[in-house]
C-alpha cells in the first residue's frame, strides 16, 4: 500500500480528491469535457503544531473537509452551470455555518429533546441510551430519504467512483477504468464511516453525563462534539493503518454497512473523472507504483 493516503468527496458531476498539501477537482460539464482543478492546501496544523496533536487534529481536519468541501462544490456547481461567478469568502463562512447549525439541530438538538421529554419514566443510563438510539434513526432516516432523489443518487455514484479509484491505487493497480471497477465502492476511510462513529461515540462518552436540566444537557452535547469527532478520527486513522487487524474490521463494519446506502455503482465516465481527479495530484510515474 502506498504510504501517501488520499481521501476524497463526490461533487456535482465530478470528484474532488485531496492529498496531505494539495487538492483537486474533476468535473464533467455538460459538453462531455472534464476540467480540473488543483489548489494547495495550507492546513493550520502547519503553522500552529498543537493541531497535530491526537483529537486536535480530528477536530480541525472536519472543519477543513467543510471549508474544502464546499470549495469543491461550489467549483463543481459552477462548471455544470457554466456560470464564472463564485462565492465570496463571507458566503463559504455563512453556508458553513448554516450547514453546521441545520446538522446540530437535526442531529443534537432534536434527539436530546425527545428523549428528555421520557425522563420520568427511566434513569440515566436508559435515557441516554436512547437519546443514542433516536440519533442514529434520525441519521438512518435522513441518508434513506436524500437518497431516493436522483441528483443524490448521481452523487452517491460519483462516491463509489472515487472508492474504487483510490482503492486502485492503494492496490498499485495500473490507474484504468477497467482496473478501478474490479475495486468495491465501499472504503474503510469514508466519511460514512466517520459520521456513523461520532454516533455511537456519542452513546458512550453521553451516558457519563448526566443533566436534569434541558438547556444543559443540549449544550452539553454541542460541547463536547469535537472532543468525540477528534476521538472518531483517530478510529478512521487506525483503520487505515491496521486495514488487515480483525479488531479494526469489527469496529469499521457498521460503516461499510452504512456505504451501501452512500454509494452506488459508477458507469465509467464516472470513473474516469475520479481517475483524473486522482491523478492530478499523484506524481508524474507514480500511478502504478506501491511506494507512495
Amino acid at each position: 500500500m502506498p504510504n501517501i493516503h488520499y481521501g476524497g468527496q463526490a461533487v456535482i458531476e465530478g470528484v474532488m480528491m485531496r492529498g496531505p498539501n494539495e487538492m483537486a477537482v474533476a468535473v464533467r460539464k455538460n459538453t462531455g469535457e472534464i476540467v480540473v482543478e488543483r489548489e494547495t492546501i495550507n492546513s493550520l496544523a502547519n503553522r500552529i503544531p498543537i493541531f497535530k496533536w491526537p483529537l486536535l487534529r480530528g477536530f480541525l481536519a472536519l472543519m477543513e473537509a467543510l471549508v474544502i468541501g464546499i470549495k469543491a462544490l461550489t467549483f463543481s456547481a459552477n462548471q455544470v452551470a457554466e456560470e464564472k461567478e463564485q462565492l465570496s469568502t463571507l458566503e463559504i463562512i455563512i453556508t458553513i455555518i448554516l450547514a453546521l447549525g441545520a446538522a446540530l439541530l437535526l442531529f443534537v438538538v432534536l434527539p436530546t429533546s425527545l428523549a428528555h421529554g421520557l425522563r420520568a419514566y427511566m434513569s440515566e443510563f436508559w435515557l441516554n441510551l436512547v437519546e443514542g438510539i433516536l440519533r442514529i434513526a434520525i441519521f438512518l432516516g435522513y441518508i434513506v430519504a436524500i437518497s431516493q432523489m436522483k441528483d443524490i443518487q448521481r452523487i452517491f455514484a460519483y462516491h463509489g467512483a472515487e472508492h474504487k479509484v483510490i482503492g486502485a491505487f492503494e492496490a498499485g493497480e495500473e490507474l484504468t477504468i477497467d482496473n478501478a471497477q474490479k475495486f468495491s465502492t465501499l472504503h474503510p476511510r469514508c466519511g460514512t464511516n466517520f459520521l456513523l462513529i461520532v454516533m455511537l461515540l456519542t452513546i458512550l462518552v453521553f451516558s457519563f453525563l448526566s443533566y436534569s436540566n434541558l438547556l444543559w444537557r443540549v449544550l452539553s452535547r454541542i460541547f463536547l462534539m469535537p472532543l468525540i469527532a477528534g476521538a472518531a478520527y483517530e478510529i478512521i486513522k487506525l483503520a487505515g493503518r491496521y486495514p488487515n487487524s480483525k479488531l479494526v474490521h469489527t469496529l469499521i463494519a457498521p460503516g461499510l454497512w452504512l456505504q451501501k446506502l452512500t454509494t452506488r455503482e459508477p458507469d465509467d465516465e464516472q470513473v474516469e473523472v475520479a481517475l483524473e481527479a486522482l491523478k492530478a495530484l499523484i506524481p508524474e510515474g507514480k500511478e502504478d507504483s506501491t511506494d507512495g
